[in-house]
């Protein structure tokens, strides 16, 4: 509009000027046909100036429509693009879980050994074993030098702040990983260490003897307490900033203590839990640990060397090391147990009916089965076990009628397995007579079973002979054969 008013005024001016320049000639007429062609003039750019702002409220609808569209058409591709990248990212997820299920290496050194091209980053190892114990972990590998480098939430240089009580800072330290993976990455590794950085200034660590500082380190055994005082000398007055290395790292550094910083100030920086080669093994294995180590993950019987034998094991991958039941003997300790066999005596003849027959000494008592004062042996496995007695029955006085001595192997008090007697017809005699005793018995006995000798039938005046010196009476029982199904 202001466009079209500025042509009109300059059309007027220049009528107004050609009006002057004809002002003799006709001057009104030409006034009159000038006002009438400018009347005509300006409705038509009037009607124009209409038209064309009709055009322009018509495109500047068509724009806004246009810019409603574009608008709505990227949301529309926003939203496809969020959908996507959410697509991405739970593929991505699943794939990370899908990596972490199929880890296959233990350690950043293996993954190295695998291949010496891969750079330094972070990968998913599974120290414990492939698709046992718990979840592969996060770490990160240093490819320079092999190490396994295990990260925590307190990385970080953190301020102790004012605190006065010996300890009364206490932080605990979270791992990016469980202790069992880190202990299964410890006992894989030739070396673990882990750094710790300690700023302070007038903060005294021990003060007359009292420890104000110290760490924990933690084990399947025990938390132990650890001061700093063995490479840390000097916070009480000057400012210092000392490092220490925990080296040969065995426990877990799980806590760090502080206190006496009322008047000072102390920082702490604790870095990751780092572990590099691979642990020595040299010669043939000789446990299951052994076998683990050299990267066995399968369960199942393996023969290792032993002390003067190889020896067969059963190994059951599942569980660590430091477990129960990792490791089985197969003809020793946890299977087939530790030998069990006795040769006992007695110092002294003896006569007594109806009771088990003790005895003074043993030769041997291996696994301590046989209990001497009872006189019972107590089977401490399932299996087959062999028995035999020898004695010699005394008839120290004259008779004239029958002397007799029966002696048997007794069952858990019930069942007389069987024995052997002596006895002598009626006569007369002024000496000593002596009659031999002997048997043998193999049984198959169940854990808690107990056997023993017993006489259940004699005269009065007819002895088990004994004595300090020469010793007549021999019982020797031992574990021929154990049944190792009803063991497990």
């Amino acid at each position: 509009m202001a466009y079209y008013s500025a042509v009109i005024q300059v059309c007027f001016f220049l009528l107004a000027y050609y009006i002057c320049l004809t002002a003799g000639t006709d001057l009104e007429g030409r006034f009159l046909q000038f006002e009438k062609n400018f009347v005509n003039v300006k409705e038509a750019l009037e009607a124009k100036v209409v038209t064309l702002e009709t055009k322009v409220a018509r495109l500047e609808a068509k724009v806004e429509q246009q810019e409603s569209q574009i608008a709505a058409l990227i949301l529309k591709e926003r939203e496809k693009d969020q959908s996507s990248s959410t697509k991405k990212f739970t593929m991505s997820v699943e794939l990370n879980q899908n990596y972490k299920r199929n880890a296959i290496f233990r350690t950043c050194q293996e993954l190295r050994s695998s291949n010496p091209l891969l750079e330094s980053g972070m990968y998913w190892i599974d120290p414990d074993g492939q698709g046992v114990g718990d979840d592969a972990i996060h770490v990160f590998c240093d490819m320079k030098s092999g190490k396994t480098l295990i990260g925590h939430d307190s990385e970080s240089k953190i301020d102790v702040g004012k605190c006065a009580e010996p300890g009364c800072y206490s932080r605990k330290i979270n791992y990016y990983a469980t202790d069992r993976q880190i202990e299964s990455l410890i006992g894989l590794s030739n070396n673990c260490s882990q750094r710790i950085l300690i700023n302070c200034n007038n903060a005294p660590l021990n003060v007359g003897g009292v420890e104000y500082s110290w760490y924990n380190t933690k084990s399947k055994k025990s938390d132990g307490k650890q001061t700093f005082s063995d490479w840390l000398t000097n916070c009480d007055s000057s400012r210092t900033q000392d490092t220490g290395r925990l080296v040969n790292y065995q426990q877990i550094l799980n806590r760090l203590n502080f206190g006496g910083t009322l008047k000072g100030s102390l920082q702490h920086t604790l870095g990751k839990i780092e572990c590099e080669g691979k642990a020595k093994n040299e010669g043939m294995p000789k446990s299951c640990e052994d076998l683990w180590r050299m990267g066995h993950t399968l369960n199942g019987i393996f023969a290792v060397k032993g002390s003067k034998s190889i020896e067969s094991l059963y190994c059951d991958f599942n569980r660590r090391p430091n477990e129960n039941g990792f490791e089985k003997r197969i003809g020793y300790a946890d299977v087939k147990s530790d030998p069990v066999h006795f040769y006992v005596q007695r110092n002294s003849s003896f006569n007594t009916k109806y009771t088990p027959i003790p005895f003074h000494f043993a030769r041997v008592n291996e696994g301590n089965a046989m209990n001497l004062t009872s006189g019972e042996f107590t089977a401490p496995r399932p299996g087959t076990y062999f028995f035999s007695f020898s004695g010699i029955a005394e008839y120290s006085h004259l008779h004239k009628n029958q002397v007799f001595m029966y002696i048997g192997l007794f069952l858990n008090g019930v069942v007389r397995i069987g024995g052997d007697f002596t006895e002598e017809g009626s006569s007369y005699y002024h000496s000593n007579k002596r009659g031999p005793l002997s048997f043998q018995s193999t049984l198959n006995l169940d854990n808690g079973d107990k056997v023993w000798l017993q006489i259940y039938a004699s005269s009065n005046d007819v002895y088990l002979l004994e004595d300090r010196e020469n010793h007549f009476s021999h019982f020797t029982g031992f574990m021929l054969e154990e049944n190792i199904v009803a063991s497990l």
